[in-house]
């Protein structure tokens, strides 16, 4: 349910379950979260989805039997986070509750102009997973995080966008994300990670 296509320095991983709006299961996470850590060498590291959505979240099944407590979830945001490589998330359609993590883990979110986010953590009784407020709070601030967090509020492709959620709005947003990754696939991999390591640091010394 997962597909993997390694091109030379380019890893694209592939959510395959449209007849579930690729709602995840216990061993989908599993797969993207050994992905991930595999994923060492890799300049470029490319999350999609095939179908109508990016991914419905948890698999309603799986939830029954323990999924939404499972520490997989945060293996896997932790593993793509940690990445020395680009990371994008190219959201061929909606992202939604736990989904989320694994898009707020990317360097960056390119979206089709009908995808919409919403984490409905509070309604369903959930904690998000331990790493997303703080990394959502950090794209979009702490009162929009709330927003959607704890407001159960559903954007729109354009209202994530103007909020710092989304980078980019493409009606081909595999494409979009392979011409942004071009400039790191031709440079040598340590420039890129320096970089990225920058950015990083700096974020971090912010007040």
């Amino acid at each position: 349910m997962i597909k993997l296509e390694v091109t030379g320095d380019l890893w694209i991983a592939t959510l395959v379950r449209p007849e579930k709006a690729n709602a995840l299961t216990l061993e989908m996470l599993r797969e993207l979260a050994d992905i991930a850590r595999r994923a060492q060498d890799a300049k470029a590291l490319i999350l999609t989805g095939e179908g109508k959505a990016f991914s419905a979240g948890m698999d309603l099944k799986a939830a029954k039997d323990g999924l939404a407590t499972d520490p997989v979830w945060e293996e896997l945001s932790s593993a793509l986070a940690a990445l020395p490589g680009f990371t994008i998330a190219a959201l061929n359609g909606t992202v939604a509750g736990g989904a989320m993590g694994m898009v707020l883990a990317c360097d960056l979110r390119v979206a089709s102009p009908q995808a919409k986010v919403f984490y409905p953590v509070m309604k369903l009784g959930f904690l998000p997973q331990p790493s997303d407020p703080g990394r959502l709070a950090g794209l979009v601030g702490p009162a929009r995080a709330r927003l959607i967090l704890m407001g159960g509020a559903k954007l729109a492709a354009e209202e994530a966008e103007r909020y710092g959620l989304f980078d980019r709005i493409s009606s081909t947003p595999l494409e979009t994300a392979l011409e942004l990754a071009q400039d790191v696939l031709g440079a040598d991999r340590s420039h890129g990670t320096a970089i990225k390591q920058m950015i990083s640091a700096g974020d971090r010394m912010k007040p």
